[in-house]
């Protein structure tokens, strides 16, 4: 007979592997243009997805310091589901459509050395955006992973140290992507 202890042990395997295969996936997928499929309206759909996982998260952890265990378990678990949602809306969108350039004003697919002189400084605080996005969505997956891993295994302490690491990353990766979107909507 199973415990709720055994959780952990059986699917942590299975965390570490989605670890290593959903990012490779990714970026395999990256690599594959599907002609004549458009899907130019997902960016504003897979942004407010991020938009609402953010504010999940934040209701969440009020929920839990107000001691209401199963309000946060459920919000945790549609923040989640809300992640995966952006994970596929944001492939998809990227298997059927070319990258948008930042500062890319006249639509031709490269950003001039006039058109890199109108956004100027813009372009850093983007850049340094956009990368700290994308590096800190490959380390947040596997810890959200292994924080809901603990909390379903009813390891509360460890859950709790869990999620006090994993909080801060998941809740920057799902705002920056809306700034990141609010950022690079101008040129799509």
């Amino acid at each position: 007979m199973s415990t709720k202890i055994d959780i952990e042990k059986k699917y942590k395997p299975y965390v570490i592997i989605l670890s290593i295969a959903v990012p490779t996936v990714v970026a395999v997928l990256f690599g594959v243009k599907i002609e004549g499929v458009d899907l130019s309206f997902l960016p504003p759909i897979y942004a407010g997805i991020n938009g609402l996982t953010a504010i999940l998260l934040i209701a969440a952890v009020l929920m839990i310091k107000k001691g209401k265990k199963e309000i946060h378990q459920k919000l945790m678990t549609t923040a989640v589901v809300c992640s995966l949602l952006f994970l596929a809306m944001y492939v998809a969108y990227h298997m059927t459509s070319d990258s948008t350039i930042y500062g890319d004003s006249n639509h031709d697919g490269e950003r001039s050395i006039e058109e890199t002189a109108v956004v100027g400084k813009s372009l850093l605080v983007y850049t340094f955006i956009l990368i700290s996005h994308i590096i800190l969505s490959l380390i947040v997956m596997p810890l959200v992973m292994m924080t809901y891993l603990k909390g379903w295994a009813s390891k509360v302490e460890a859950h709790k140290k869990w999620a006090k690491k994993t909080f801060p990353i998941w809740l920057y990766v799902a705002v920056s992507g809306v700034v990141v979107y609010f950022m690079i909507s101008p040129y799509y």
